[in-house]
């Protein structure tokens, strides 16, 4: 199981952030679309490490065209010598539509689709296979030598896509190369849902899972003292009550038999009730999303969860944590050792 770290949005930051990643052992460092575009952060961390994988977890899609990510892609997995994974994700409807004014419909099909226009755009690029592709939400029939960047050593980078439900789930098995699993995923769910799905398609398509990376985001709650761990302990119901208002993400609720805290969280998202949505996160529930313990105890309670079940790892700790992230991550490192 690899373990991986993260760097912020802070491009002033992402390059020390990667450097001391790769220095502490992580075997990949990957960025998020929050503050800033990961890719820009993901360039100056190429630009400061020479081992580990660097990722998008996750950049938006829908936000973009599949030419605009393509070029970006191309041209940071040569830039990596070949360390480039794109993350992708469809976000949801409301981010689409009203922060990036885009058009909306059928995400899991739209996004098979965007994965596959990404292939033939990297397939004109590499081989000189004429771009003649056309989907029902995706058209790219012209290419011309001016804007081809051309083949390049390490060909097209690796596409790991984000999905929650079964349907999108599918698509990654089918078209991707791996699957970002959502931090709002239990052992249970992941092992009920998301791995069946995940194997039945990749039987279904000649698929091996030994080709098929997940990677998953654990929530951890730890601390040194009582103040620390309760810190942790907010900060983790505040995020897994965040997750949790998404209608989208509500069969992972419904699993458990938590369907109706759904709504509930909803309401109060909508009224910016943020403190009082981390309170409607009981003890059950949190242990059902995070692991709880000791910085000496979490490395043994992450391998018991997930290893075996997941190929990648990183920690998800909403809270000030790098000292004792750093602390698990050497215990992680010792076990695979061992």
């Amino acid at each position: 199981m690899l373990v991986d770290s993260t760097i912020g949005s802070d491009l002033k930051e992402a390059a020390a952030a990667a450097r001391k990643a790769e220095d502490a052992g992580y075997d990949g460092v990957w960025a998020a679309e929050t503050g800033s575009d990961p890719m820009l952060g993901l360039t100056l961390a190429a630009e400061h490490t020479e081992r580990v994988t660097l990722g998008t977890a996750i950049v938006v899609a829908f936000g973009r065209s599949p030419m605009t990510v393509a070029n970006q892609a191309w041209g940071l997995n040569a830039f990596s010598s070949g360390r480039f994974v794109v993350g992708l994700g469809s976000q949801i409807k409301a981010h689409i539509v009203r922060r990036y004014s885009m058009p909306w419909s059928h995400p899991a099909p739209r996004m098979r689709e965007f994965i596959l226009a990404m292939r033939a755009i990297w397939d004109c690029w590499q081989n000189g296979t004429p771009l003649d592709f056309r989907g029902e939400f995706y058209t790219h029939t012209l290419m011309t030598p001016f804007f081809n960047p051309g083949p390049n050593e390490f060909g097209a980078p690796k596409v790991f896509l984000a999905a929650v439900g079964e349907h999108m789930t599918k698509v990654a098995a089918e078209v991707a190369d791996g699957l970002l699993v959502h931090g709002f995923t239990t052992e249970r769910y992941l092992k009920e849902v998301t791995l069946p799905a995940v194997k039945a398609t990749l039987a279904a398509n000649g698929r091996s899972r030994e080709d098929f990376q997940l990677s998953y985001p654990a929530f951890v709650v730890t601390g040194d003292n009582e103040a620390e761990v309760a810190a942790a302990e907010a900060g983790t119901r505040r995020q897994i009550a965040f997750y949790g208002s998404t209608p989208a993400y509500r069969p992972v609720l419904d699993l458990h038999g938590w369907g109706e805290l759904q709504p509930e969280l909803n309401v109060l998202s909508k009224q910016g009730r943020w403190e009082e949505m981390g309170k409607l996160i009981d003890d059950e529930v949190l242990d059902a999303f995070a692991v709880r313990g000791t910085p000496e105890e979490v490395p043994a309670l992450l391998r018991d969860r997930f290893g075996g079940v997941v190929d990648r790892i990183s920690l998800y700790m909403p809270y000030r944590s790098a000292d004792v992230a750093s602390r698990i991550l050497a215990g992680l490192r010792e076990g695979r050792a061992g």
